[in-house]
């Protein structure tokens, strides 16, 4: 057998694994394609055709589900943004920049790690509502922006970047930020790929800071106004409304991992992308 090759059973192995990982998905959006009334009786009517979208019409007759849906990918997208730009300045500064306490503020910041956001919110809470900052869009971004793993993920990246290419740029007169702008920053697109879908991924399914700042209806984010709809109409819409709110969330999820699958797998594998 060729190194690198599965054997049947490993194969076997594999897309048993695979069956068992898609069911949970594939069993769900079978509801979400069913009749509330065909499911009254019995769920295993998800298994039998005729499929309707009528689940997902009730979805977008809710006028404020857009609204929601465009709250949540203005947050997340802003959010990304800055972590992306505040963990790769940190991370070239601990990595490539010697200045005095260097070791002493990077363990602070993965002390950052440690400390769980449940137990920081209720003076964040007052923080935020001194500065009028609840019922926003920074004030429901700001707090995400605090990333210690970014920090750490791209330090630890750039640190395995040879330090000849910045001995080289220097001596062709390049400054330092022209070092991190032209020559360490193209070379973490991978690792700018794999933290991007990362907290992109986290801050869309963000459900504890968004339901204590936005307490307005038209600045829920789809998590929080999804969840809102399940509490006040689940009796009376059903399971397939329900897992038809599952399914049209969990949407830009699956979008950004397919774009972005080829720089997270190679990410993770320590190569780089050409």
């Amino acid at each position: 057998m060729e190194r690198g090759k599965l054997t049947p059973v490993g194969w076997l192995l594999l897309l048993l694994g695979a069956a068992i990982m898609i069911a949970p998905l594939a069993w769900t959006l079978l509801l979400s394609l069913k009749s509330n009334a065909a499911l009254v009786g019995h769920t295993e009517a998800a298994l039998r055709p005729p499929y309707t979208l009528e689940n997902y019409g009730a979805i977008f007759g809710n006028s404020l589900t857009l609204r929601w849906l465009l709250n949540s990918t203005i947050v997340s997208l802003g959010t990304t943004a800055g972590v992306l730009i505040l963990a790769s300045l940190a991370g070239f500064g601990f990595a490539r920049l010697d200045f005095p306490f260097r070791r002493t503020l990077f363990v602070i910041v993965l002390l950052g790690l440690a400390v769980p956001s449940q137990a920081v919110i209720l003076p964040q809470h007052e923080l935020f509502a001194w500065l009028h900052l609840h019922n926003t869009y920074p004030g429901l971004m700001l707090p995400g922006l605090v990333a210690p793993f970014g920090v750490f993920f791209m330090t630890t990246y750039m640190r395995g970047i040879p330090v000849e290419l910045d001995e080289a740029a220097m001596l062709d007169g390049a400054s330092r930020w022209t070092i991190f702008w032209k020559v360490i920053l193209p070379l973490t697109i991978p690792a700018q790929s794999t933290l991007a879908v990362f907290t992109f991924l986290g801050s869309w399914n963000d459900y504890w800071w968004p339901l204590i700042s936005a307490t307005r209806s038209d600045m829920y984010t789809l998590t929080v106004g999804l969840a809102a709809a399940q509490m006040n109409y689940a009796q009376t819409s059903g399971l397939g409304y329900l897992m038809a709110q599952a399914v049209f969330a969990s949407i830009p999820i699956f979008i950004v991992y397919i774009v972005f699958q080829k720089q997270i797998v190679r990410a993770m594998a320590g190569t780089r992308v050409r």
